[in-house]
Parts: structure tokens; C-alpha cells; sequence
């Protein structure tokens, strides 16, 4: 009963770069990442087969409690009116792809001051796996837990070429243990997101750190006693950031605890009647792609 996770503005990102703009409704409006974000998803159905499905959405891209802990959580991503930066013709194509999916009954979940990440995170530690979370956001990595049969399809390099992330790819990726993930994020930071980490300390470093350490606050700990598995070097620099190692586990590991809606997450069943769709993929000049994710739900 495989339970697959869509990280929805992670897919239709993807889908409006990879996707050639000049795809467009017949009154010339650009669809490329509603037809891109189709393809994946029918692609997706087809590798996997999955049983249930959600298209996770963000509730908020910066929830409050993380901005009150971190002031410049994504502030990089900030426009001038204090919105997220996105480009023109991306914002107009979200509206309609998300009545469409409802359309489809493809279960929609986004919770007020959480994250699609959080949604993401609280359904993977409820539901029973297998689950696969599909995103080309490598936070996810924190998620994978093999004994729970949770993973990552993780699509940096695209459909054909991503990646299937469980323990050993990610101990292979960073030369660490697999499941201390969050812990290495959290001393190299993000840049896209704002974070920086312990300041200093780059990929190497934290992936030294993070094979002797499960905890950022053993890691503090030891540095502050001298401890000889953190170089003179290593440990003046997690001093220095020790203000930001002690937010850094609430504003790097996703919310486990979202009040998520109760819901069948069944693959949706083929409706008494397909105009409405029908009528989008015409309307939006859709064509071959709404085909596509009909055909991989078996309709």
C-alpha cells in the first residue's frame, strides 16, 4: 500500500524550468508548468504504483514560528512587497493546476503556518509505508527511515535520471550516517533558505562532525569541554555560533506534529463522467498531458 507525497511547488518549479514556455492556452496564456507538473505526476504513478497519493501544497512557505525563531529564514526569496519572488508567468498557472488536480480527486493538503515539508513530514511518521516522498528539495533527506520503509524520490536531475534516496545513498552521498541527515544540514546550513549554519564549518566539515555526533547539542557540548574529537579550529567556530545552534533543531527539522485533515488518500476513482477535465484540457490547450495522467490512474 504505497503512500506517494507530492511536494507540490518542488514539482511545478521543476516543471516551468524544464518545460519550454512557449506551451500555451489557446488564449496564449504559457501552461508549461501545468503540463510539466501533469507529465511527472503520470510518470511517477506509472514507475511507482502507488496506492494512495497526496499533492502536498505549502500553508505558508515561511511560517511564523520559524520566522519568530529566525528573522531571516527565506528573507533572500523576499520581493520588494514582501511576497516570495516568482516569475511572472508561473503565479496565474498554480490556481488553475490546483482545481484541476481537485478535478482529478487527487487529495490536496496545505495547513495554515506549516510547510509542505511539514505536511510531508507528519504523514510520513502516521501513515504505514512504504512511502515516497517526491520532491527535488534535499531537506527531505531528514525523512528517510529504511526500518519504516520511508524514501525520496528526489528529482534534481529529472524524472529519467533521479534518484531513489534511502540510508545508504545518502551515507554514500556525504560520507555519513544515513540517518543523521538533519544534523549535517544543520552545521553546513542552506543558502536557499537563508540558514547559515554553523558558520565556517562547509560540507566537509559537518560531515566530519556528524559521524562522531547524533545531536547538535552533544556537538556544542563537546566543544565547549575541549573535546579532542573536534579540532581547536572546529570548536571555536561552533562557539561562535552558538545563538544559532541552539534554534537551529526546531527551524531545520520538519513539524511531526500538524493538525493534518482527516481523508481518504485512495487513488482516485474514475468519476460517473470526465467534461470537467475534458473541459480544462481544452480550455488550457492541455492536450496530450491531461491524456497521460488519466491513463496512469487506470481511468
Amino acid at each position: 500500500m504505497t503512500l506517494m507525497l507530492l511536494d507540490s511547488a518542488s514539482l511545478w518549479y521543476r516543471a516551468y524550468f524544464g518545460m519550454p514556455d512557449t506551451l500555451l492556452s489557446p488564449s496564449g496564456q504559457p501552461v508549461n508548468a501545468i503540463r510539466g507538473y501533469l507529465d511527472m505526476t503520470a510518470r511517477l504513478i506509472g514507475i511507482y504504483k502507488p496506492n494512495r497519493l497526496v499533492a502536498c501544497i505549502e500553508g505558508d512557505w515561511r511560517p511564523s514560528w520559524r520566522v519568530d525563531l529566525f528573522p531571516d529564514y527565506k528573507a533572500n526569496r523576499l520581493d520588494v512587497e514582501g511576497e516570495e519572488e516568482e516569475p511572472d508567468t508561473l503565479g496565474p498557472q498554480i490556481p488553475i493546476l490546483l482545481d484541476l488536480l481537485e478535478a482529478f480527486g487527487i487529495p490536496l493538503v496545505g495547513v495554515d503556518d506549516y510547510e509542505a515539508d511539514d505536511v510531508m513530514a507528519s504523514f510520513a511518521v502516521r501513515e504505514k509505508g512504504p512511502i515516497k516522498i517526491v520532491t527535488g528539495d534535499r531537506d527531505l533527506f531528514q525523512l528517510v527511515d529504511d526500518a519504516r520503509k520511508v524514501s525520496v524520490v528526489y528529482l534534481a536531475k529529472g524524472i529519467a535520471n533521479h534518484d531513489h534516496v534511502d540510508l545508504k545513498w545518502i551515507a554514500q552521498k556525504y560520507d555519513i550516517p544515513g540517518e543523521r541527515y538533519a544534523l549535517f544540514a544543520m552545521i553546513r546550513g542552506d543558502a536557499s533558505d537563508g540558514l547559515p549554519g554553523i558558520r565556517g564549518i562547509g560540507e566537509k566539515g559537518a560531515a566530519i562532525i556528524a559521524k562522531q555526533f547524533t545531536t547538535l547539542e552533544d556537538v556544542v557540548l563537546a566543544a565547549k569541554a575541549q573535546d579532542e574529537r573536534l579540532t581547536p579550529n572546529l570548536r571555536k567556530k561552533i562557539i561562535d555560533s552558538q545563538a544559532y545552534a541552539e534554534i537551529a533543531p526546531k527551524l531545520v527539522h520538519c513539524a511531526l506534529d500538524v493538525p493534518l485533515p482527516k481523508m481518504d488518500l485512495a487513488m482516485p476513482k474514475r468519476p460517473d463522467r470526465l467534461e470537467e477535465i475534458y473541459q480544462y484540457q481544452k480550455d488550457y490547450g492541455l492536450g496530450a498531458s491531461v491524456d497521460r495522467l488519466i491513463a496512469a490512474l487506470g481511468w
